[in-house]
C-alpha cells in the first residue's frame, strides 16, 4: 500500500471504526481527519464536491480517489491478506454477513445507539421516538440470529478472523449504549473477547 491513505471520519461510529480496526489488523497506517456530524460539516459544499457527494462518511482516501461506504474501504484494506477466505463459498459467506449487517443489523443497533447515546431520547422526533419498539426487536432479532450462528463456532465464516466479524463486531460491542442486553447473546460476548483477544487489535 505505498499510497497515502486518510480516512474522513467522525471517530465514535462503528462504520468508521471498522476501517480503522481492518487498517489495524493488517498493518495498514491511516491519516485520520475527523468532521463533526453535528455541525453539517459532511454537508458542505466542499465536501460534497471534493469527498463524497453522499454526504457520509466514512470515506478512505486512496492517494486522490475515494472509497465510500465501510464495508467498501474494508475490503479494500483487506484484499490479499487473511481476512478475506481464499475459498470462494467462504468469500460469498463473507459478503453475505456483511450485507446483513448493513441491512439488519446496522440499520438498528447502531441507529438506537446514536439516538439514545448521542442525541438522547428528548431530542427525538415524534416519528423517530415510534420507531424505538421496533428497532430495538429488529436488533435483537439481529443479535439473537448471530448468537445462534456462533453456538457451534467461533468465526462467523470459515475457521478464522474475517471481514465478516469485523463489520459486525464495531456495533455489536457498543450494542448496550443503544439498550440491548449482551449478557442475553453469551456466545456473541465470547466471540467479541475472541477478536479483542486478536493480536493487532486496536479500540475504537
Amino acid at each position: 500500500m505505498g499510497e497515502r491513505l486518510v480516512l474522513h471520519e467522525f471517530a465514535q461510529s462503528g462504520n468508521c471504526y471498522k476501517v480503522r480496526l481492518t487498517a489495524a489488523l493488517v498493518g495498514a497506517e491511516l491519516e485520520r481527519r475527523e468532521y463533526d456530524i453535528g455541525r453539517g460539516e459532511t454537508r458542505t459544499p466542499e465536501f460534497l464536491a471534493d469527498v463524497n457527494a453522499n454526504g457520509r462518511i466514512p470515506v478512505l482516501q486512496v492517494g486522490d480517489r475515494f472509497i465510500p461506504e465501510s464495508n467498501a474501504a474494508c475490503f479494500w484494506l483487506a484484499d490479499g491478506s487473511a481476512l478475506i477466505p481464499e475459498d470462494r463459498f467462504d468469500r460469498a459467506d463473507m459478503l453475505r454477513w456483511m450485507f446483513f449487517e448493513q441491512y439488519n443489523h446496522e440499520p438498528n443497533v447502531a441507529t438506537l445507539r446514536f439516538w439514545l447515546a448521542f442525541v438522547g431520547e428528548a431530542g427525538l422526533s415524534d416519528a423517530q421516538r415510534a420507531q424505538i419498539v421496533p428497532k430495538r426487536a429488529a436488533g435483537g432479532a439481529a443479535l439473537k440470529l448471530m448468537n445462534d450462528h456462533l453456538a457451534t463456532r467461533p468465526w462467523f465464516v470459515g475457521d478464522r478472523l474475517s471481514l465478516a466479524d469485523i463489520a459486525l463486531y464495531a456495533y455489536t460491542h457498543v450494542a448496550e449504549e443503544g439498550g440491548f442486553r449482551l449478557d442475553a447473546y453469551p456466545n456473541v460476548q465470547a466471540w467479541l473477547g475472541r477478536i479483542a483477544a486478536t493480536p493487532g487489535y486496536e479500540p475504537m
